[in-house]
């Protein structure tokens, strides 16, 4: 079992950032992937939708505040992206290569994930079975990512590591998690 810790960091652009700190860990056992993420702060001022009674998959989720993260085979150009929302919706991409080829990945129709809202924090806990789309064998690279939009419409984007000039969730220098 292979588990880790971490603390995401805000992209630096010149806007005030409330308080906020997302840490949370991830665990891959076999071929079963765990991740916790959890959002501590002012949660007043997060944009946080209701849950769905009904949860589906759903596109464009970044738009809003979202829990992300890129998941790749080591030495493979290919990679998918997993959102999650606080609403309970959720999508999967897979790309062919840097920002190339995107569709939606049909091997999953859900994906396993809750939310929980607490006094001080919103914790978003994923448990899944990646042997649809990758031999348990594989070493993965993984990014984890957030995207967090305030009630005033401010949106700041939060990574590993950010490498560039503008925020890029994208970039496989990103990936910077093995498991």
């Amino acid at each position: 079992m292979n588990n880790q810790k971490f603390s995401l960091q805000p992209f630096v652009d010149g806007k005030l950032l409330p308080n906020f700190k997302i840490t949370g860990n991830i665990t891959r056992h076999a071929n079963q992937l765990n991740l916790c993420y959890v959002l501590s702060g002012d949660l007043e001022k997060v944009a946080i939708a209701s849950p769905s009674n009904t949860p589906k998959r759903k596109h464009e989720l970044w738009e809003d505040t979202c829990f992300e993260f890129f998941l790749s085979v080591k030495n493979s150009d290919k990679y998918w992206e997993f959102n999650l929302s606080p609403t309970g919706d959720w999508n999967i991409y897979r790309f062919d290569g840097y920002r190339q080829g995107m569709q939606e990945e049909t091997a999953f129709s859900i994906l396993p994930f809750n939310v929980q809202h607490q006094s001080d924090s919103l914790v978003v806990v994923l448990e899944m079975d990646l042997s649809k789309i990758i031999l348990l064998e594989e070493i993965l690279q993984i990014a984890i990512t957030t995207v967090i939009k305030s009630k005033d419409g401010e949106v700041s984007y939060w990574a590993l590591i950010h490498q560039e000039k503008e925020a890029d969730f994208h970039l496989r220098d990103s990936f910077i998690i093995e498991l």
